[in-house]
């Protein structure tokens, strides 16, 4: 199946119709997997997951900052999630650098002058997070001076493996966005997979492995939107360095604001993405160290690059 049908797979434009009925029939799967998920706030109109969906699963407000005059928006036209992921602050008293990572959206419409803010702020490395269908259709032009590495989150070039049966995941991720009462399922279900699926963890990994190594400079990731595959990578990161969680959930939702898109992200989602890698790892590290592969070392010299 090309990987077009595997980015389908992680939540990107299932048709909509009404789901009504499912979430009773999936309660036990999520209560056991997503703690709280069987609290239900609201029911929006649902979106149907087929089963050429189920099939394609087997392959496949702005945050408010340490320092509060902290712009991190480089206020792209073309790329308007463009920001910086420093001026945190983590829970034992340090802060994110700034000026260090940056995550965004996709980068193929930025003009000359874009560019040159772009490397003004010091980039010389963009990571490309999208699948090779919206490579080829968008391609990055980097300006010269930067680098340009893939690390595709759908990529089968690792084989179609998940850490757990897709079936189970498929099964508990549609319950839990049942009961947040997710306004999209499609993205209920892809987060969870960015967890579960063997390839997702070979691209995280790079990014990380990326930030710890990338001697001078700075650098951005982005995938189309920059809120989802970008967001999990952020939030990745952010949680790694020590940041408390409700930092990293505000800096995920600000997506909805730099994308003027009150929607395009919702925190049961990101939620999902951690809850899954408990329930696999038993815990955030167990993700990093089993999951992502990282070693003491690997996240002691992401601190050390990172914190201030």
């Amino acid at each position: 199946m090309p990987e077009a049908d595997s980015v389908a797979a992680a939540g990107y434009g299932f048709p909509a119709s009404p789901f009504s009925g499912w979430q009773y029939v999936l309660q036990p799967a999520v209560t056991s997997r997503y703690p709280g998920g069987s609290v239900m706030s609201r029911m929006n109109p649902l979106r149907a997951v087929l089963a050429t969906a189920l099939a394609a699963t087997f392959l496949g407000g702005v945050a408010t900052p340490a320092h509060a005059d902290f712009d991190r928006s480089l206020h792209l036209a073309d790329a308007k999630n463009f920001r910086d992921i420093g001026g945190y602050a983590t829970a034992d008293g340090h802060t994110v650098r700034t000026g260090v990572v940056y995550r965004s959206n996709k980068l193929n419409d930025l003009t000359a002058a874009e560019w040159q803010t772009v490397t003004g702020h010091g980039v010389n490395l963009d990571i490309d997070l999208r699948n090779a269908v919206e490579r080829s259709d968008d391609p990055d032009r980097p300006a010269a001076g930067v680098a340009y590495q893939v690390a595709d989150v759908v990529s089968l070039s690792h084989g179609i493996k998940f850490h757990e049966n897709a079936a189970g995941t498929l099964a508990a991720a549609l319950a839990a966005g049942l009961f947040s009462g997710s306004s999209d399922l499609g993205q209920s279900v892809g987060y969870p997979f960015m967890v579960n699926f063997v390839g997702a963890d070979y691209a995280f990994h790079d990014v990380l492995v990326a930030v710890e190594n990338h001697g001078s400079g700075a650098i951005a990731y982005h995938c189309t939107a920059g809120k989802d595959r970008t967001g999990w990578t952020t939030a990745v990161l952010l949680t790694l360095l020590g940041v408390p969680m409700s930092t990293v959930e505000s800096d995920f939702l600000a997506s909805n604001t730099y994308l003027g898109e009150p929607d395009a992200v919702e925190v049961s989602w990101l939620r999902t993405a951690f809850a899954e890698a408990n329930h696999l790892y038993g815990s955030f590290d167990g993700y990093l160290h089993q999951g992502l592969h990282l070693t003491d070392a690997d996240i002691a010299a992401i601190k050390a690059r990172m914190l201030v």
